[in-house]
């Protein structure tokens, strides 16, 4: 049976997002022909905006409507505490909770050599600019670490505490406590666990 283009497109496209396999990637396809028109022209408007009307933070590059954030411009955050994380998602999951009121730096990736993965390919040098940019590092009390407890989330954190030591930091470094499993990811853990995790965060 030869496969309609249309339909082949659209698997092929399915297959090349993460953790989507040929049989899932064919189900969603022929799910979607059976999905009203109108909701499918919904679902296609939502495709094209979605790099059209977001920006990444020139401050903490994390995604939003506008330049600088809604949490980088808002002055009732705590601008002397930083909290550093892999993924804008982390963001959202760290936000739940109300208990974080600092500000964030989206690193976009982890340091994974084995991926060829280094310091250069995510926001690290711009993390150590932003700092040192802060009043010469005086406008800045603490960092908190809180890359994912892999083990390249671990490499990480050190990596990076390694480098504001050598800038001699005058302010606290400390790493997400763990209320987090080691391998798992920030964006799945509950609010309970996120909150005991911030609260017993410890010097790095």
């Amino acid at each position: 049976m030869k496969i309609p283009k249309a339909i082949q497109n659209l698997i092929e496209a399915f297959e090349r997002l993460p953790g989507i396999g040929p049989k899932t990637a064919q189900r969603l396809t022929f799910y979607l022909l059976h999905v009203p028109q109108g909701e499918l022209d919904k679902f296609a408007s939502s495709i094209q905006s979605l790099k059209k009307e977001t920006v990444i933070c020139s401050s903490c590059f994390s995604i939003g409507e506008s330049n600088p954030c809604d949490i980088c411009s808002d002055q009732a955050r705590d601008a002397s505490t930083i909290c550093v994380v892999e993924e804008p998602l982390d963001i959202i999951a760290l936000e739940k909770n109300g208990q974080y009121k600092g500000l964030y730096h989206v690193l976009h990736g982890r340091i994974d050599p084995l991926n060829n993965i280094g310091p250069d390919e995510i926001y690290i040098k711009q993390l150590l600019d932003r700092i040192k940019n802060s009043k010469n590092g005086k406008g800045i009390k603490e960092v908190i670490l809180a890359t994912n407890p892999t083990m390249e989330g671990e490499g990480t954190a050190m990596y990076i505490a390694k480098q504001l030591r050598s800038q001699n930091a005058n302010f606290k470094i400390t790493r997400i406590g763990r209320g987090l499993p080691v391998g798992a990811d920030i964006e799945y853990a509950d609010e309970v666990t996120l909150q005991r995790a911030m609260e017993g965060r410890s010097e790095y």
